[in-house]
């Protein structure tokens, strides 16, 4: 681990107990100095929930070269899913790209440690990520992709909505710490289909149908069936914010979060508020 910055705190006095029964796991890097200015469980596999989506996009990208032309027909598509984590544009690319392959491809490409491809292809969302390999995502990004793919993915995340394509208020976390709006990517994953409250309407409009049998999790009594064939939490609440921010995305805050199952949205909601704001003032004073 890299020594932290004078006057910025250790990741020790950073850390954050979650409340009982809440596994959390944490990156907060300084990206020009390579600092971990705090981490937790940073190598734990956790569903990705829609974090995956990021390599759906950089992996469609990188496949077609550098300064790709894309179509109308996946514009539509890569962008909802990045800005308003729009589940059915995810699985009409996740099928159109290759399945699981599209998450060994980048695996290998980037070098991530703890990623591997759902247990069952047809569930884009049971993804294995950790902290540290998101971090290594955002990382690739900025630093080793194309300018174009850069430019592409982080311009997405920078215009990023309030409101996803299903009606959730995707606000929380980074972008309801942060004083200057961050570049952001959420997940959550166990909630039902329904919001808990209207969400006002900024979303990015998709033109994609959902692939029959393809979505981001499966139905409860298949989650648990699936959940003996793996290692992998496939059953409770997960809800992750993650992004970066500062003068050139100098940041890169990963927080990944398991919650009791049938813990409401709001509770859940409360409790990685509460740790992105200790994160935050522990990192950044």
């Amino acid at each position: 681990m890299a020594a932290t910055p004078a006057g910025a705190a250790s990741p020790d006095e950073a850390a954050v107990r979650p409340p009982e029964g809440v596994t959390a796991a944490y990156v907060v890097l300084d990206r020009y100095d390579g600092d971990v200015l705090a981490a937790r469980n940073a190598h734990q596999q956790i569903r990705s929930a829609s974090l995956v989506k990021i390599l759906i996009a950089l992996d469609y990208l990188e496949t077609r070269g550098p300064d790709p032309v894309i179509p109308e027909a996946d514009l539509v598509r890569l962008e909802p899913m990045l800005r308003s984590s729009d589940d059915d544009a995810a699985s009409e690319l996740w099928v159109q790209e290759g399945w699981e392959q599209i998450v060994v491809r980048m695996a290998a490409k980037i070098g991530l440690e703890d990623t591997a491809p759902p247990v069952d292809v047809g569930f884009w969302g049971y993804t294995a990520f950790s902290a540290a390999d998101v971090a290594k995502i955002y990382r690739y990004v900025l630093e080793q992709a194309h300018p174009s793919h850069r430019d592409f993915v982080m311009g997405n995340l920078h215009r990023a909505t309030d409101c996803a394509t299903d009606g959730f208020d995707q606000s929380f976390g980074l972008p309801a710490v942060l004083r200057h709006r961050p570049a952001f990517k959420q997940g959550w994953s166990g909630f039902g289909s329904t919001p808990p409250r209207p969400c006002a309407t900024d979303t990015v409009s998709s033109a994609a149908d959902a692939e029959p049998g393809v979505a981001e999790e499966a139905p409860e009594a298949r989650a648990r069936a699936l959940a003996e064939e793996t290692e992998l939490d496939l059953t409770s609440a997960a809800m992750h914010t993650t992004g970066t921010y500062g003068p050139g995305d100098r940041t890169i805050f990963v927080l990944l979060t398991l919650q009791p199952t049938g813990t409401p949205w709001d509770t859940s909601v409360a409790t990685v508020n509460a740790i992105t704001q200790h994160l935050h003032r522990g990192t950044h004073g």
